[in-house]
């Protein structure tokens, strides 16, 4: 059984004959106890605060039967691990579709602009006081001025709170207010039309800072703990 927050992905799964719905991570109307297993991937990482994201965690949790596990995936601070870069840097000049993801310059955002995910509260802050962990530890920059940079795609992150642009193929739906725009580059008719950007949250994770916030839930053991391809991994089971 899947479930998402956008409808339109799951209306996807249930026309490929997949059990979906859609509902908030933070709150799943599954019964306690009911799942073998649960996946959470590319997930928590769009939380605003480390209480937001420890409750996506001990929400999976509840899910599980005693015995049951749980595979985590976030996206990593760490984009070159052990002098190897990451798929995301690698792709950068790669394919022409990818080279639609440009550099949207240095701009930032306020923090009320992310949409739900907002709050007054900088969540580089609240990782401290929730983890016990620094941001100087993976070398990011603390949040000031709830203001936040807009990252450059396909390049390593400076920040473990940002904004990553999404550039919306063709440029054909409706444009929401609050959404820039961007040429898109090239010589086709379709290229010098106007292609909505949209900017979307995330919180990349530094080393050890996934497990710390799963080791602080007494109901769970970590089984494992690795990293893959950019991101950070745990494996979490039900005590």
């Amino acid at each position: 059984v899947g479930c998402d927050r956008s409808k339109n992905l799951v209306d996807i799964c249930g026309e490929k004959h997949f059990q979906a719905f859609v509902c908030d991570a933070l709150s799943v109307p599954i019964r306690s106890g009911s799942c073998d297993a649960c996946i959470s991937i590319a997930v928590i990482h769009h939380f605003s605060t480390a209480e937001r994201r420890l409750t996506t965690i001990r929400e999976l949790a509840r899910l599980l039967r005693p015995g049951g596990t749980a595979l985590i995936y976030v996206w990593a601070m760490e984009q070159e691990y052990k002098n190897q870069k990451s798929k995301y840097l690698k792709e950068k000049n790669g394919s022409k579709n990818k080279e639609k993801e440009m550099n949207t310059g240095t701009a930032q955002r306020p923090l009320s602009d992310q949409g739900p995910d907002n709050s007054s509260q900088d969540s580089a802050w609240s990782d401290q006081l929730l983890n016990g962990l620094k941001d100087e530890s993976c070398g990011a920059k603390p949040v000031a001025d709830f203001r936040l940079p807009v990252h450059t795609n396909r390049t390593s992150f400076h920040s473990q709170d940002l904004l990553v642009p999404w550039h919306l193929k063709g440029g054909t739906k409706k444009k929401e207010a609050s959404v820039d725009t961007v040429l898109v580059p090239g010589g086709s008719k379709e290229s010098q039309e106007l292609s909505p950007v949209f900017h979307r949250y995330y919180h990349v994770f530094c080393e050890g800072e996934l497990e710390a916030a799963c080791r602080s839930l007494d109901c769970v053991r970590v089984q494992k703990s690795y990293y893959d391809q950019g991101n950070w991994c745990v494996i979490l089971e039900k005590l």
